[in-house]
């Protein structure tokens, strides 16, 4: 049975929580990859009536490309290919770690929360790490990262986290993640911080109990 649109997003809904979140609660088997089998899947009460030809179409039509479905001997998997608070998933499993310095590295947010990450920084808060996109949404090449509704854009200078000991890392859909230091990537690594009309904002950096507005 095909999908109408309206139920294909209710699935992925569904597999975006499982996959990045819920795999545990489920009692599912996931790898340190992130992978799960589509059987045991199909086994919980959740996916009542789904299909695996189903899931294939939200993994193919998904416009994020969240999903990678994967055959083995017969058998088919699925991951997320990012935004996971899975401790059990592993980043040097899933991920692949970023060896040179690149740019532009940005995350984007809203007014509201920049008013507390422009005194505190980035956090990862309980995902398993921040996610930025490699360009704004627009830009060819980005399709994940952020969010459309984004108010603001945090330019990250990699180079200098990179050389504080900031491990970034890119998924297969191209979104770049870190957990920075502690979980929090500082206000010191912004390079620039501006709204969607481009103007710049103002945030602080605190050295030596002096504090120098940006």
């Amino acid at each position: 049975m095909s999908l109408s649109p309206q139920e294909s997003v209710q699935l992925s809904k569904l597999l975006s929580y499982v996959l990045r979140h819920g795999a545990a609660k489920e009692s599912l088997t996931i790898s340190a990859s992130g992978y799960i089998a589509v059987s045991d899947l199909l086994q919980r009460p959740k996916f009542k009536n789904i299909t695996l030809q189903q899931i294939q179409h939200v993994v193919d039509t998904n416009d994020k490309k969240r999903y990678q479905l994967t055959e083995i001997e017969g058998e088919y998997f699925i991951r997320a290919n990012q935004g996971h608070s899975l401790k059990t998933v592993e980043a040097k499993d899933l991920l692949q770690e970023i060896q040179e310095d690149i740019s532009p590295v940005i995350h984007g947010t809203s007014l509201k929360a920049w008013e507390s990450i422009k005194e505190q920084g980035l956090s990862k808060m309980n995902r398993n790490h921040i996610h930025f996109a490699a360009g704004l949404p627009n830009d060819k090449g980005v399709i994940s990262g952020m969010r459309n509704s984004s108010q603001v854009y945090i330019y990250i200078n990699v180079s200098k986290a990179r050389s504080d000991g900031v491990i970034f890392y890119k998924s297969s859909n191209n979104v770049i993640l870190s957990s920075g230091i502690n979980g929090i990537i500082e206000p010191k690594y912004f390079e620039k911080v501006v709204n969607k009309q481009g103007d710049g904002l103002q945030y602080f950096l605190f050295f030596f109990n002096f504090a120098y507005i940006i």
